[in-house]
């Protein structure tokens, strides 16, 4: 058994304003913890992962097929493998929660 931490070393700007860490990753999954501030957003992109998430602290709009989805504190949400989506943090305070991937997922880096 292994164990991770949400430790500074291990948090990743993904993009100006998303900051990621990468926790623990399996053989067929991986849990990241995200942290988007006010006005930050992730963009739109896809990847091969079931995307399975729970929000703990405020609320997040993704954007699908057009739709706005809002998840809100308390709140989890599902994004089947290779459904296009962005996620945008529209309120005033940060957004804090953690994303489950199957197939396990690297720390994106969208800034490249």
């Amino acid at each position: 058994m292994e164990t991770h931490d949400l430790s500074a070393e291990r948090i990743v700007e993904a993009v100006d304003g998303v900051y990621l860490a990468e926790l623990s990753v399996g053989a067929n999954m991986s849990v990241q913890h995200f942290h988007i501030q006010p006005g930050a957003s992730v963009p739109e992109h896809s990847h091969p992962h079931e995307q399975v998430g729970f929000v703990y602290d405020g609320a997040l709009t993704f954007e699908v097929d057009g739709e706005e989805h809002v998840v809100t504190t308390g709140e989890s949400y599902v994004i089947p493998a290779d459904e296009p989506h962005a996620a945008h943090n529209v309120g005033d305070t940060p957004v804090d929660g953690i994303d489950v991937f199957s197939p396990p997922r690297e720390n994106p880096d969208w800034q490249e």
